[in-house]
């Protein structure tokens, strides 16, 4: 089974417990009276749309390429994961702001009703986080819509605690320190998501690639001379792309071919870079035989 499979069977599985879990909390934050509660089901709803918005991502990315799209519908993973950030980013804000409200000015929380909620939310959550989490090692969409499970999982357990002080202490405040706790794990979230979204939006430099090393490892192979212009992107999270001017010795100006498919399988074996675009060049002195697609 591919890394897409098990990311589109995740999310589906996760959409339904998210659903399940936002119904819950939101009843539960209402009856008891608990802001962080209501904060937690707020991040539920935003995680739901971000589920939602990636699952569609991924059908829409699977899209064959077009005459008029021709690197396919790649980027759309790109753009939701940069929307799920700013949405991480509302919420954290509001959330922020409603806790120090909240704490500014308490009030009683059914604790008990507090508990049973977010248990309940912290096991839909939990599942949900391990349906997703290979999918997440592979899918910067998928990765952004884990983590947005992992945060809930994390405020559940805040919850969870907050109701149990509140049970034996009657320190109403602990619900608005959870809260502001859950705005803070959603802000930590936010930087990551949109940190790895606008790297690939303003074309830099894939994280784990090193242009240098790329570089030096195309010159090692027998019959490079000098490699410039090299360009290191991602066309998504998963697809590297690699453009380079090779100026190939002029030993090896007869066969330029070999050397072509040594760059190849060299990208391929050490760095897992499919996409590759090379122009070959050959120094002064030097010309290539006659063959389609070589220039110098």
């Amino acid at each position: 089974m591919t890394i897409r499979t098990h990311a589109e069977r995740g999310l589906l599985l996760a959409i339904l417990l998210s659903a399940v879990t936002l119904v819950l909390e939101i009843a539960g934050g209402i009856l008891s009276g608990s802001l962080a509660l209501l904060s937690d089901a707020v991040h539920v709803l935003l995680d739901l749309l971000s589920l939602l918005f990636s699952y569609g991502a991924i059908r829409v990315a699977s899209l064959p390429p077009t005459d008029t799209r021709t690197f396919g519908w790649h980027r759309v993973e790109v753009f939701a994961a940069l929307i799920n950030g700013l949405t991480m980013l509302a919420a954290s804000l509001w959330i922020l702001h409603a806790a120090w409200g909240r704490y500014s000015h308490p009030v009683a929380v059914e604790s008990g009703l507090l508990f049973v909620v977010a248990a309940v939310g912290l096991v839909l959550n939990g599942v949900s986080a391990v349906a997703l989490h290979r999918g997440a090692v592979g899918d910067l969409n998928v990765r952004s819509a884990f983590l947005h499970v992992i945060g809930d999982t994390l405020s559940s357990v805040g919850v969870v605690v907050g109701a149990v002080v509140m049970a034996w202490t009657g320190w109403y405040r602990a619900d608005a320190l959870i809260s502001a706790g859950i705005g803070l794990v959603v802000l930590w979230g936010t930087g990551r998501i949109l940190r790895d979204a606008l790297r690939m939006l303003l074309e830099g430099t894939p994280p784990g690639l090193d242009a240098g090393k790329v570089s030096e490892t195309i010159r090692a192979i027998e019959g490079v001379d000098r490699v410039h212009r090299l360009h290191l992107w991602s066309l998504c999270s998963h697809i590297p792309v690699l453009s380079a001017h090779v100026e190939i010795s002029p030993s090896h100006a007869s066969r330029p071919g070999e050397v072509l498919e040594a760059i190849r399988s060299a990208l391929r074996a050490e760095y897992q870079i499919e996409h590759v675009t090379l122009q070959l060049e050959c120094g002064p002195g030097c010309t290539f035989p006659a063959a389609p697609g070589l220039r110098h």
